[in-house]
This record gives C-alpha cells, structure tokens and sequence, in this order.
C-alpha cells in the first residue's frame, strides 16, 4: 500500500498548541505531565496507577453486560492490566471516519505496550451522555461520482435528552442505497446499515454494533456510561469533585490564564459560574449552570450527575486504570485544561497520545492527481488556485517551455540593463524596478490565462478536478471529518479497519494518505 505523510501543520486551522504537542513536546511540558515521551514515561504511567482489586471486579462486572465473551475481559482482570481508552459521540453510520482510526489506533497501542511487557487492554467510550442530537444525527457519504450527500434519521428526542438513548423511528435505508450505488462494495455497506440502524434501537445500540462489525477481528471493550453500573463507578469521583468544586473552577481559571500567557488557547472558555456537571433527570441533561442547588442536593444525587467536556476524562480515568487516552486535537486540548483537575481530584493523568489520521484513495484517484500535478494540500488554497494549477498541467509543454524561456530572457536582459543603469542614473534604475515587476506581473498573468483557457477547453478535467475536491476536501474539510465509514466501507471493502490497521505505525506524527490497492 503506497502511502504518503503531510505534516500536522500543513492541515487546515491546525492550533499552536497541537503543533508544539506534536513536534515540540518540550514547549508544552508543564500542560502535559509525561511529554515529551521517552522510553521510560510508560513505565512511570502505569506505576502511578492505584486500582483496588475491588474497583477493578467492579469494572470488569460493569463491563461484562455489553462485552460478553470478550476475551479482553479476564485479561483486565488481571491486577497488572492497564487501559488505552479512546471514545467519541455515537454518530450516525459511525460518525467520520477518524472514529474508526481512534480505535485502531488505541488497539494498536495497547498491542505495542503488551509486546513491551506492559499489559494493556483497548477501551472505547461511547458518548452517549452528550445530548447535542443535531451533531449525531447527520452521515456524509458520496455517490460513485463522489458528489457530497447528506443522510439523517428519523428520531424525536425530549428536549436535551441524551443522545445514546434517542430511539431510531426510520433510516433511510432506500437512500443510502440509491445514493451508493456504483460504488464496488455497495451491497456489505448497506447490508451492515440494514443489520444495525434497525426502527426501534438507540442511537448508542446502533453505533456500538456498528463499531463491532467494522472492528471485526480486532478487539476493543465498550463503556457505555449512561448505564447504571457505570453511573455508580462514577459516582465516588463527581461527589469528590461537587465538595471541591469553587476550588476547581478557581485552578481551571488560573490554568486558562497560564495557557494564554503561553500563546495557546483554551478549548472550553471557563468562567466562575461555569458548572462542572449536568444532571441527569427524568430523560434529561439538564444544565447546572442557572439552577439553584446546593453542593449537599448535588453530591447526594451523584449517580444523576454527568460531567461537563474537561470533567469527563477524569470521571471516566476514576473508573478505568488509564495508561493513555488516545484523542484528536480537540480533545488534546481539553486535556491541557483538565490536567489541573486530574491533580486535583485523581493524582495521576494518563499519557495523551495523538489519534492516526488519514485520507484514503484509490489508484484511479492517484492517477488523476498525477495527470494534473496535485497534492493534497492544494486543495486548501481555494478552488481558483487549485484550478489554475491543474490547468497548468493541461496544457502544451512546448508553449510552457516558450513562456518560460521568454519571461526568463526578458528578466535577464532587464537584469543587466539594471546594472548598467545603477552607475549611469540611480532614479532610472529605480524606476526600472518597478517596470521590472509590473512584466513579471503581466507573464504570471498570461500564464494563468493559458492555464485558464486549457481547463475550459477539457470539460472532462472540470469535472475531475471537482470530484477530486468532493473526495479529498469536502466542505472545505478533511475526508476523515466529513464522510461516514460506511461510505469508505462501499468504496474499499468490509475489510476496510483491518487493512488500515496493518498501515498504522504510532511513531509518525504525520497525517497520512494511503493509496487503497
């Protein structure tokens, strides 16, 4: 499989603190507590971990009710074992594609520790406490043609209801179908839609047998913290964190201030009467942050609290003996702001680790970015200079090597006509300068007038160029942020996790583009 590396800071709204975590681990050190890595900063991970045999049968009993027969299960029983935890929110059809490559890349992480003598399991947390239901419901695939279509399903949730138990009334399995067609492996795409988006699951039911299926082979445990079970794990850690709370808003305040002072920003703007939790009451996520209770009503319903965006790991890493959460750059960032409340409420702070990242093509895609010159990264300039340049390559390499070779003897004859001048009258040879400039202007202008002209002239190169740019950069974002897995399941097969995962290699921070063969 032929592969290719962009780095981090040649993607679009890449932030400085995620370029100085990936390549400059030294500059945000006091953020992250085991950056930048070494040999032994595993070592030390897991010696910071107090897990009582007791909290950890609690685990493995909670976990069991939804990973039965997981051999992964006794092994996390064992009282050496260790976690990778990754998550995201239950998404329809799975969500963007960088869901699957989290998981791949937890697993391959906890195998890689395993093979070090480090014995490690892959979790995957299933968002389902968020009830933002807009974000969920909405799957991008694409048609044979790779023109963008938007799929959603029909639900009707309570107002702020969490979205891991919105029941599924209706997919649109017709359409997805429609829409699919003409893609290679269609039929296990859809076949896997009809088998798990079924009338009558969840959202959080849909997407976790979605996940199994796609990750068949390579096994992962599931939390779903909105059971029962769950909810009592976390209980302990949010009464904790209620008693402490004026005093942890307070940290997170001054932690804001030191990450701005370091020229970064804060994922999540905190004030002080920013809340740390939701409750949870009569199938709602309500907000704290206007409600009047007082902090012995809250610890008292600690079972119904759920934790706001930089509480969430730490609750999660009170009930799972964490070595390393595996994130995307947001959540990376929420980690620089949470660290204070890991110190605060847990001791300890997992090792963050950069989720792998990929934009996937086929050969025919690759042939077409040879045929017109293309890289990724010019799909991030804006269609006119992407147009220009692929224009460019239509046209006669005789003409273009006539134009080069004139505007390169005009500018050497006004080169030397320059240096006589500067002896003979400097304001003339001033004024040539900026006659210099206006030519180079006019050949880079009738340059992309031939490039121009050459594209208008191959309607087939239009329209390559425009699919190009609905499969690479779609809506003005990378393919892993757009696009459901499933349409990459109908493009490259059901196998798709497991031939990627063969590809992941956890010591190159780059984005990668892999040529699907």
């Amino acid at each position: 499989m032929e592969t290719s590396c962009i780095r981090q800071t040649a993607l679009p709204n890449t932030t400085k603190l995620f370029a100085d975590f990936t390549y400059h681990p030294d500059k945000v050190r006091s953020f992250y507590p085991y950056l930048p890595l070494t040999d032994d900063s595993w070592r030390k991970a897991a010696a910071s971990i107090r897990f009582s045999a007791e909290q950890r049968a609690n685990l493995v009993a909670a976990l069991a009710e939804q990973n039965s027969g997981n051999p992964l299960l006794e092994q996390l029983g064992r009282p050496e074992t260790v976690a990778v935890v990754t998550g995201q929110q239950v998404g329809l059809l799975s969500g963007p594609p960088f869901t699957i490559y989290k998981a791949l890349t937890a697993i391959r992480l906890a195998e890689e520790l395993n093979a070090g003598g480090i014995s490690a399991v892959p979790v995957f947390w299933l968002a389902t406490e968020d009830h933002d239901f807009a974000e969920v419901n909405e799957a991008w695939v694409y048609d044979a043609q790779y023109n963008p279509v938007r799929l959603e399903a029909l639900a009707h949730p309570t107002v702020s209801q969490p979205v891991g138990g919105v029941i599924i009334e209706n997919f649109p399995i017709d359409e997805l179908a429609r829409v699919l067609a003409g893609l290679p492996f269609a039929d296990d795409a859809i076949e896997l839609a009809r088998n798990t988006y079924k009338p009558g699951v969840t959202f959080g039911q849909a997407f976790a047998s979605l996940l199994d299926r796609l990750l068949a082979g390579l096994p992962i445990l599931r939390v779903d913290p909105m059971l029962p079970q769950f909810r009592r794990l976390a209980a302990p850690l949010l009464r904790q964190a209620v008693s402490q709370a004026p005093e942890l808003i307070s940290q997170l305040r001054e932690r804001d201030n030191a990450l701005a002072a370091a020229g970064y920003h804060s994922q999540v703007h905190v004030e002080d009467s920013t809340s740390l939790f939701f409750l949870l009451d009569k199938n709602q996520r309500l907000n704290l942050k206007h409600q009047k209770f007082s902090p012995e009503e809250l610890a008292a319903r600690a079972e119904d609290l759920s934790p706001n965006a930089l509480l969430r790991p730490v609750v999660q890493d009170s009930m799972i003996p964490t070595i390393a959460y595996v994130g995307g750059p947001a959540e990376l960032a929420y980690l620089a702001q949470s660290e204070v409340l890991y110190r605060s409420l847990l001791g300890r702070q997992p090792i963050a680790v950069h989720r792998a990242g990929f934009t996937l093509v086929s050969p025919h895609t690759l042939k077409l970015l040879d045929r017109y010159k293309l890289e990724l990264t010019d799909f991030f300039h804006g269609e006119e200079k992407l147009r220009e340049k692929a224009a460019g390559a239509l046209v006669n390499p005789q003409l273009l090597g006539r134009m080069d070779e004139s505007r390169a003897s005009a500018l050497l004859s006004l080169g030397r006509m320059s240096n006589d001048l500067k002896s003979f009258d400097p304001s003339i040879a001033k004024a040539l300068g900026r006659s210099r400039r206006k030519i180079e202007y006019q050949f880079d202008k009738i340059a992309r007038k031939v490039g121009r002209e050459a594209l208008l002239r191959s309607d087939r190169a239009g329209h390559d160029v425009a699919a190009l740019t609905h499969l690479l950069f779609p809506r003005h974002r990378l393919q892993e942020r757009l696009y459901s897995g499933l349409v990459q399941v109908a493009q490259f097969g059901p196998d798709l996790a497991q031939r990627i995962y063969q590809e992941m290699k956890l010591d190159c921070a780059d984005h990668r583009v892999l040529v699907m063969q």
